[in-house]
């Protein structure tokens, strides 16, 4: 051992331990990878379809539809309440 030599089946030995630790090591980093793409997976759902693009501090909504019997009904009440108004003008 006095010439830098190892023991017979050490550097084999080494190597197979290097090789186990770089397969769980691999795996650890392809389970990793799957969470990432699961997590950007839920993001991209939480913008899909709405064109939403990212802005420092300003949270996103979606954009509210009104059917057009909800814009009726708002625009019924509204013009009963100007009725309403004008009647309480003539009668003052």
């Amino acid at each position: 051992m006095a010439d830098g030599s190892y023991p017979r089946g050490y550097l084999m030995t080494s190597i197979a331990k290097a090789i186990v630790r770089l397969r769980e090591e691999h795996r650890d980093a392809q389970k990793q990878v799957q969470r990432l793409e699961e997590a950007i997976a839920v993001l991209q759902k939480l913008t899909r379809g709405t064109g939403a693009t990212v802005h420092a501090g300003a949270p996103h909504r979606a954009k509210r539809v009104l059917s057009a019997a909800g814009r009726r009904r708002i625009s019924l009440a509204q013009k009963a309440r100007w009725a309403k108004i004008r009647q309480m003008k003539k009668a003052a």
